[in-house]
């Protein structure tokens, strides 16, 4: 899988949110600031976490497609994998 500029981007901005949150932690900000924070790592995590999946998954559906093989279990693979995330 070859994994794009905007995928790594993406992490790097994630690993920016986490510095942060742990910046306000150490200066005792408030927890709801925090939260908020932290939510929104999560949130950006996910969201990563699901382009990468649809990356990977599109790249080995042409494969598969190409090669004449049947679909329905990578895309059951891509499913569970976004289930697991959860």
């Amino acid at each position: 899988m070859n994994y794009t500029p905007q995928m790594k981007n993406r992490l790097k901005r994630i690993d920016g949110q986490i510095r942060g949150v742990l910046r306000m932690m150490d200066e005792g900000e408030d927890c709801q600031q925090i939260v908020m924070q932290m939510t929104a790592a999560r949130t950006a995590m996910d969201r990563a976490l699901g382009l990468v999946v649809g990356s990977n998954l599109e790249a080995c559906l042409r494969k598969q497609i190409e090669s004449g093989g049947s679909t329905e279990e990578l895309i059951n693979e891509a499913v569970k994998m976004l289930v697991r995330s959860r």
